[in-house]
């Protein structure tokens, strides 16, 4: 069995790594990526405390946070295609204004 300090080191370096893909990509899928890879990070940590405490309560977490990224994928993905089809580009720096 893994320790639990050590899953939340791996959960906390998830998503120092999530946050650093946010503030230094400019593309808008792999900053996409980045807030996806944060989510997965506070999966991860909500695992490690549901194994730590015994309880069935960090997996049900999990599961209803499972059910909105899947969510959040097919909208997110949705704009990305039509921010595309407008600006044919997928840049940040473009998308300041959200005016096409």
């Amino acid at each position: 069995m893994t320790p639990p300090g050590l899953t939340l080191a791996l959960s906390a370096l998830l998503f120092g790594l999530g946050v650093t893909g946010v503030l230094v990509r400019r593309n808008v899928l792999v900053v996409y990526m980045s807030i996806e890879l944060m989510l997965n990070a506070a999966n991860l940590a909500f695992i490690a405390f549901g194994r730590l405490h015994g309880g069935l309560d960090g997996q049900l977490f999990v599961f209803f946070s499972m059910v909105v990224a899947a969510a959040e994928v097919a909208v997110g993905l949705g704009i990305v295609v039509a921010v595309y089809k407008q600006l044919h580009s997928v840049d940040v720096d473009q998308l300041n204004l959200l005016k096409f």
